[in-house]
């Protein structure tokens, strides 16, 4: 009887395919832009955290999700590198994370496609992006 349910499961089914690859890699790409564009200009933080707030604040995004994101974007002034890390971890967690981002209307549609372009070939690793 094929009735097992996930929990019994001694594995964990992978469910991500060559699609989704590639999507968190353009993502990771293109946060690694808008963190970049953010240092440069530390007054859009303001408006990075206001869309924090008011998606809180309708319920799309969690208490823990809310502080992860926060606590990152806190070091911007003070330890730049603390954030690069923690908003470019490569771990499950932050990759959905970063698909629900707030960092939204940081990059015009040029930069987002020169971003995109500049890192379209060969593989995309937060070490690679951080120059380690």
């Amino acid at each position: 009887m094929r009735s097992r349910h996930k929990k019994d499961r001694p594995h964990q089914i992978r469910k991500t395919g060559i699609k989704d690859e590639n999507i968190d890699r353009q993502i990771l790409v293109l946060h690694k832009a808008m963190l970049d564009k953010l240092c440069a200009n530390p007054d859009l933080l303001s408006g990075v955290l206001d869309t924090l707030e008011k998606r809180k604040e309708l319920g799309r995004l969690g208490h823990g999700a809310y502080l992860t994101w926060y606590c990152a974007l806190e070091q911007l002034t003070d330890a730049p590198d603390k954030m690069y890390q923690a908003l470019l971890e490569d771990s499950p967690r932050m990759r959905k994370l970063r698909r629900q981002t707030p960092l939204v209307g940081i990059l015009n549609e040029q930069e987002r496609q020169e971003a995109l372009q500049a890192q379209a070939l060969g593989q995309t690793t937060v070490q690679v992006l951080l120059g380690q």
